[in-house]
């Protein structure tokens, strides 16, 4: 079963875990100094934040898969979508190792399939795939 992702980056991390963690009604599941991370079953999401020197707001959507064949299955529908498709492979990235498939959406938006394989100690030197949007194919005329 897939895990909707959301990664924000934030400017003070403790203001955004006590939002959060009302919001939610429940405390973050991983927390270090500089990010923090809600796996939710209702709804099913894997919500994190950072305070990592980036601009705030949205950092890139995901879709946490349990398997490395969802992860195959997702990036194949990608490609055959024609979407551009960027694979990291053992990518060290928010606490954790894990195969990904970056693509952007229309918007510019980052969107990552992942499968993460373990737990690590720090938080990784990953950065998000710099991709071009594909160009509009079906406009109306």
């Amino acid at each position: 079963m897939k895990r909707f992702h959301i990664h924000i980056a934030v400017n003070d991390l403790e203001e955004n875990i006590r939002f959060y963690t009302a919001l939610f009604q429940t405390e973050p599941g991983i927390l270090e100094t500089d990010y923090a991370k809600w796996m939710l079953d209702d709804p099913r999401i894997n919500f994190a934040i950072s305070s990592r020197g980036r601009k705030p707001g949205l950092d890139h959507l995901g879709i946490q898969v349990e398997s490395s064949a969802e992860l195959d299955s997702v990036e194949q529908s990608l490609t055959a979508a024609v979407l551009p498709v960027a694979a990291q492979m053992q990518a060290a990235c928010c606490y954790a190792q894990s195969d990904k498939y970056w693509t952007i959406d229309p918007q510019g938006i980052a969107w990552e399939a992942f499968h993460s394989l373990d737990a690590i100690p720090m938080f990784g030197e990953d950065q998000v795939v710099q991709l071009e949007p594909a160009p509009a194919c079906c406009k109306p005329a």
